[in-house]
């Protein structure tokens, strides 16, 4: 009654030396109230050793509550050693009496492998039986665990029925959930309007992924206004709670003056927080900020410290500005081994502009032995992708027989895909590859019909690794 102010007037203090009295008799409630105390700081010095004292003698007598918090005391390390299989000591002992929470948890520690050996279909058959009693998160995970296959048969329909569940509680994550379902047709009509609803409704709450979604369908018009000024602020929401996309999304929105003033400082500064959690597309825009000295001071050497951080992780972009600056020596001493090693990280991912630049270096002999058969190997897989660098430079080992059969058609079918390619801002490039193509026409007759057949019938291959916005899930 103290500790709720019912009858009497609120005081923890009373209450906590009540629950003592109780709780030195044995009576299990009381033990279990006095370690909350002690955890919450209420009535008495907060102390989480105390509380464990006093959770271990009631959930010793089996009462669930405690022995729910003692796992918890066990899986975080307050007031004892972090202990994970204790937690699920704890856990286990209080779920097998029914408890949701326990229950939630338990599978929690099986999707983890915490404390016992990873195992989804127990996780799964945890969850089942807390969300059966209505546990919101259990609804969520287990609609999560049908969402992706895991642990049971992959299942959009029974999915978004537990999400649906967790929806009714105005579980956020459940909300979420619910809408990506919406937005990409699973388990659900495909519904744009309906999509953006739930995300709305999650953003609402601060759920940071359906304010970075939420912010997508406002700025591409989909199932809600295009509105460029809503798609920022919702950016903004998410980016100020740490979202690493929607940093990055907004800095964009400030680089390019989309919903927001055009400034360069606050694109680089949304970047840089973005960038300093270890997001790679950030990274690859601060560097190039600093390379081009836009809303920073110009500054190679950072420039190179943060695509080296991004190329590290595996990002083919800045593998490919790290190996340049390596061979023009920007930043970093002049180096063109380590430029050779950058661009190959690249061009093993599909990157079409690093194949170019290695087959450059094999065919000068800058950074590896000069090698013809590996320039036109690299040479032929980024003009597969359509890139212009690489199809006027296969068309020139064509013209002179380079490791290749001296080929008349193929390098004309070649220099002409490379006039196609290039953009008019690059139009000396263009000029060179028309005067390449024009010279080897003029040594053809009807091979030249067959030349210009080929460069029709040709595609370019898809590159996985062309850089893309930051899209929604």
């Amino acid at each position: 009654m103290y500790a709720n102010g019912r009858g009497v007037p609120q005081d923890d203090a009373e209450a906590a030396r009540w629950y003592r009295q109780a709780a030195e008799q044995g009576h299990a409630g009381a033990q279990y109230n006095l370690g909350l105390m002690y955890a919450k700081g209420r009535g008495v010095p907060q102390d989480d050793a105390e509380a464990v004292r006093w959770y271990r003698q009631a959930a010793e007598q089996g009462q669930a509550e405690a022995q729910v918090n003692l796992g918890l005391m066990y899986a975080k390390g307050r007031g004892v050693p972090q202990d994970d299989a204790e937690a699920v000591r704890w856990y286990r002992q209080a779920a097998e009496q029914g408890h949701a929470g326990a229950q939630y948890n338990l599978g929690l520690m099986y999707a983890k492998g915490r404390g016992v050996p990873q195992d989804d279909a127990e996780a799964v058959r945890w969850y089942r039986q807390a969300a059966e009693q209505g546990q919101a998160e259990a609804q969520v995970n287990l609609g999560v665990m049908y969402d992706g296959g895991i642990g049971v048969l992959q299942d959009d329909a029974e999915a978004v029925r537990w999400y649906r569940q967790a929806t009714e509680q105005g579980d956020a994550d459940a909300q979420y959930n619910l809408g990506r379902m919406y937005a990409k047709g699973r388990g659900v009509p495909q519904d744009e309007v309906e999509a953006a609803r739930w995300y709305l409704q999650a953003a609402e709450q601060g759920q940071t992924r359906a304010q970075v979604n939420l912010g997508w369908r406002y700025a591409e018009g989909e199932g809600v206004p295009q509105d460029d000024a809503e798609a920022a602020r919702w950016w903004r929401q998410a980016a100020e709670q740490g979202q690493t996309r929607a940093q990055v999304n907004l800095g964009w929105r400030y680089a390019e003056g989309e919903g927001v003033p055009q400034d360069d400082a606050e694109a680089a500064r949304w970047w840089r927080q973005a960038a300093e959690q270890g997001q790679t597309r950030a990274q690859v825009n601060l560097g190039w900020r600093y390379a081009e000295g836009e809303g920073v001071p110009q500054d190679d050497a950072e420039a190179a410290r943060w695509w080296r951080q991004a190329a590290e992780q595996g990002q083919a972009e800045a593998q490919v500005n790290l190996g340049w600056m390596y061979a023009e020596g920007l930043g970093v001493p002049q180096d063109e081994v380590e430029a050779v090693r950058w661009y190959r990280q690249a061009a093993e991912q599909g990157d079409a502009k690093a194949q170019g630049i290695l087959g450059v270096m094999y065919a000068e002999g800058r950074g590896v032995l000069q090698d013809d058969a590996e320039a036109v190997r690299w040479y032929r897989q980024a003009a597969e992708q359509g890139d212009a660098d690489a199809q006027f430079n296969l068309g020139r080992m064509y013209a002179k027989g380079r490791r290749v059969p001296q080929d008349d058609v193929q390098a004309h079918k070649w220099f002409n895909l490379a006039v196609v390619a290039f953009q008019s801002s690059d139009q000396e490039s263009r000029d060179v590859a028309v005067e390449a193509r024009n010279k080897v026409a003029s040594k053809m007759t009807r091979t030249q019909l067959e030349a210009q057949r080929l460069a029709r019938e040709w595609e370019p291959k898809d590159s996985s690794s062309s850089p893309v916005p930051d899209a929604s899930e």
